[in-house]
């Protein structure tokens, strides 16, 4: 990408310093998950800081020439993925009877393991209100959940956390950038009036 180069930070301009731009460009492109900098500095024999800082500038130079795609840091790593702007027509291109969507009762689990982990099946249970076994097999077919850890009490349980492609596919670095949960929870005078639109009356009528 020439043309971009050229028009790029000052840091660029010198041989040396367009072609680790490139080969940066070259690596990632044909990358299947994020690339970490310590992996791209070693492959380029130059500081980390250096890879951060050109893919920094890369995102940014990309952002300002209004590219369909962008360079991000997620999952620990670098990659390149479509733009937000452009969601609408790559989802139409790989949902229009390509893949399937997930169940509701799938993001659903998958969500409670995402902010509750680590946690068993039991647990899992507990707070679905339903058995969680077959919606589990399919997440973890998936690759979005795994098993991290056994439970230390009695039976040692399989404990269940998200995996580095659940934080691929939202595009998050680490967890910490999931949107807090109390965005998502209704406030006290809402479930004070959902309890008692639902709340049944025991005692029976008095009588006239």
């Amino acid at each position: 990408m020439d043309d971009l180069t050229d028009r790029g930070p000052s840091s660029w301009h010198d041989a040396a310093g367009a072609d680790t731009v490139r080969a940066i460009e070259a690596m990632l492109m044909v990358a299947v998950e994020p690339v970490p900098a310590a992996l791209l500095a070693q492959l380029l024999e130059c500081p980390v800081a250096l890879v951060e800082r050109l893919c920094d500038e890369l995102a940014a130079a990309y952002e300002v020439a209004g590219h369909g795609f962008q360079l991000v840091c997620v999952a620990g790593g670098y990659r390149y993925q479509s733009h937000p702007d452009l969601a609408p027509y790559v989802e139409r291109f790989l949902l229009d009877g390509q893949r399937a969507r997930m169940s509701p009762a799938a993001l659903e689990t998958l969500a409670i393991v995402a902010y509750k982990q680590p946690l068993s099946r039991a647990q899992i249970a507990a707070i679905r209100g339903v058995d969680p076994d077959g919606v589990l097999r399919t997440l973890q077919a998936r690759g979005y959940i795994t098993e991290v850890a056994r439970d230390q009490g009695p039976g040692q349980a399989i404990l269940f956390g998200t995996t580095a492609l659940f934080l691929e596919k939202l595009g998050l670095a680490d967890l910490g950038d999931l949107p807090p949960i109390a965005e998502f929870v209704p406030g006290a005078d809402v479930v004070e009036a959902l309890e008692h639109s639902l709340r049944v009356d025991v005692d029976p009528p008095t009588a006239s």
